[in-house]
This record gives C-alpha cells, sequence and structure tokens, in this order.
C-alpha cells in the first residue's frame, strides 16, 4: 500500500508541477551517490559507440511499418559490436515477421541520456512518418540523482507529444539497478528500491497518456542477478548479446499488441496467468515486481476511472523467440542527426546469427 501511494505522488507531482517530491531521502541520495562513485572502479568503461542498425527489415510486399526506438544507450544497443544484435534491430526484425511487412527502424536514442533529452529525440523521430515508437529510459536518471517527478514529467510530454501526432507508444520502463555487481548491499537495495518505484510512476504517467508499458524490472533482475556473466556485457553494467536478446523478446508482444498484430486468442486476459483489471497504481507496483508484464488502459462498464483512479489491463504475455534479423537496407530513408549513431556501423548489409539459435524466419513461442 505505501509503494502503491508513492507511486501515486511521484505521478502526481509530475503532472502538477510538484518537483519536490522523491523517493529517496537526500541522505539516501548522497549514499547512493558515494557508492556508485566506487562501483565505478570496477565498472569497465564500453568501448566506442552504438553500432548504427538503422534501415529497413524484412524482405517482404506491403507498405512499411515505421518504428522509432528512443531513449539511453540501453534502447541504442550500447556493448554490442554487430548492429544486428541491438534491441532495434531485434524488435523490428521480429514485428516484421508478425505483420509480415517490412519494417524501418529509425533509432535516436543516445548513450547516456536521460529523460530531459526525450524531447531532443522525440523531435528527430517525428521527422519520419512514425507508426509506433518504444521508449526505453530512467536508469541514467536514477545514477544522475534527476527528481523522480522531474523525469516522469519529461517522459510523460514525450509519450502525449507522439500519441498526438498519430503514433503508438510502448515504453519499457525503469530497469532493476539492484542487479549491477559492483553496487554492494546494502546500496544495491536502495538501487532496487529506486527503481522500481521509478518504473511503477512511469507506468502510471504513460497509461494515462494513453499509451502502455512493458516492465523490463525483475526480468533484468533475477535472470540478471542468477547468470550475470551471461546477462551483462564486458563494462559489468549494459546487458550482453544475451541479455539484450532477453529484454526484446519480452517487448515485442507488446509492441506488436498496440498496432493490433497480436494473437486473437490473447485479447481476453486470461486468470490464471495473474491477468486483469485492477486500479492504475496497483498494476504499476505489480508490474514492476515482475518482468514482461505489460499495462495498458482500459474502460469498466464504458468507464475509464473508478473509485481509485484510472482502470488498467494488467498482462503477461508470452514471450517470443526472436528471428534472425535479416538484412538491412542502410539506404532506406532516414534523417536523423549523425551523433545519433556512429556513422558507417551500417553502410554494408549484415546478418547475424539469432542468440536463440532459430534461424527460421518466424515468430515461435517460447516453451
Amino acid at each position: 500500500m505505501m509503494r502503491t501511494r508513492m507511486a501515486r505522488r511521484v505521478a502526481a507531482a509530475a503532472a502538477f508541477g510538484g518537483g519536490g517530491v522523491g523517493v529517496l531521502t537526500g541522505a539516501m541520495f548522497a549514499v547512493l551517490y558515494t557508492e556508485a562513485k566506487m562501483a565505478r572502479r570496477t565498472v569497465g568503461e564500453p568501448d566506442g559507440d552504438p553500432p548504427s542498425a538503422d534501415g529497413m527489415y524484412g524482405d517482404l510486399p506491403g507498405e512499411p511499418i515505421t518504428f522509432a526506438v528512443i531513449g539511453d544507450s540501453t534502447a541504442a544497443g550500447l556493448g554490442v559490436e554487430d548492429p544486428m544484435q541491438t534491441p532495434g534491430a531485434l524488435l523490428a526484425s521480429g514485428l516484421a515477421a508478425v505483420a509480415e511487412v517490412p519494417v524501418r527502424l529509425v533509432n535516436v536514442a543516445l548513450s547516456g541520456a536521460q529523460s530531459s533529452d526525450l524531447e531532443r529525440q522525440v523531435t528527430l523521430a517525428l521527422r519520419h512518418d512514425l507508426d509506433v515508437a518504444m521508449i526505453m529510459i530512467g536508469a541514467n536518471d536514477v545514477t544522475h540523482r534527476m527528481r523522480p517527478a522531474e523525469s516522469v514529467r519529461h517522459l510523460e510530454q514525450a509519450t502525449r507529444r507522439l500519441i498526438a501526432s498519430g503514433v503508438e507508444v510502448v515504453v519499457a520502463t525503469c530497469p532493476d539497478l539492484g542487479t549491477i555487481e559492483p553496487i554492494a548491499q546494502p546500496l544495491r537495495y536502495l538501487a532496487r528500491q529506486w527503481s522500481r518505484n521509478l518504473a511503477a510512476a512511469q507506468t502510471i504517467a504513460v497509461v494515462e497518456a494513453g499509451g502502455r508499458t512493458v516492465s523490463l524490472g525483475s526480468l533484468l533482475g533475477p535472470e540478471f542477478l542468477a547468470r550475470p556473466k551471461a546477462m551483462f556485457g564486458p563494462d559489468r553494467f549494459h546487458p550482453s548479446v544475451e541479455g539484450y536478446a532477453t529484454a526484446a523478446m519480452a517487448s515485442l508482444p507488446s509492441l506488436c499488441a498496440a498496432l493490433d498484430l497480436w494473437p486473437l486468442d490473447e485479447v481476453s486476459p486470461d486468470s490464471f496467468r495473474g491477468e486483469g483489471v485492477l486500479p492504475i497504481a496497483q498494476a504499476a507496483i505489480e508490474a514492476a515486481a515482475e518482468g514482461g508484464t505489460e499495462v495498458t488502459g482500459t474502460d469498466v462498464g464504458g468507464r475509464e476511472r473508478g473509485p481509485r483512479g484510472r482502470w488498467a489491463l494488467l498482462r503477461h504475455r508470452r514471450r517470443q523467440q526472436i528471428p534472425t534479423p535479416a538484412t538491412v537496407d542502410p539506404d532506406a530513408e532516414s534523417d536523423a542527426e549523425p551523433d545519433t549513431a556512429a556513422e558507417g556501423d551500417a553502410k554494408v548489409e549484415r546478418t547475424a546469427p539469432t542468440p536463440f539459435g532459430d534461424a527460421r524466419g518466424n515468430v515461435a513461442e517460447e516453451i
């Protein structure tokens, strides 16, 4: 109940300008910041910039879907060498396989970006005639001590602006920073609580704005904590190839659902899977605790709001295996600024083996 109230307070402060609302006290921020500086001594620096994967995916007939990836280094795919291993390429390939039309990927994400950079990135993305956008943001807001209400306000404004332009929006909420090995206990616990509370507040704000969210929290939690060498990259902070693929596999169903491309047998919520309609704050807290959980707005009896606020539909969609990214056409239309991607990384056609060993070119349900 306390966390539900806190998430509501942060989201409300973002909406009404109460920037002083926070999740951690100033003293806790200072301790976390000190520990983070110590952790930097053992965290390696990633080599170079994220590879550029912009281009066309899917050698298929039909009008292309234009898909934008917006956010920070995780959205950009920092830490992998092959463009086909970035989350944008994986999601574009999976979306093309489901939609059976080509997908044009536009990635404007920037390493080190905080939520305050979303306005600039959305401006770049809207140069294209977008159909859908994925936003991945929040981790740098935590590490740079941005006020939660300010962080959420930037995200809500970006979501509203995209939706007003006719773009479907899916937000992958703040990951669980309590899984970063170089941060020792008890400060790792504080990082986990901070990031989960921010993720819950992000969910409330995005759903209120008309978008949908998918949680990366515990997805990048127990799985990453149990297998850090496989799921984290060499710098011990950013995901590995397998880590990015896991996040993409969990996000793809929500991305497809936003475009009404998901199977009809998953339209109705399944109570046996813990799905159902909840007040938005409760749904947000539950989603933050379980990775791959989708939250979107809904109505009950024709009404969007109940006694405890906006109604939300909580879903645990089945994760999907991502097909091998098809050859990318780097000469597809792209007006992104040069500093949003490393120049020359996608100047040749590439294909990459899927991390799951499935090169059939279709989407197979995970067992």
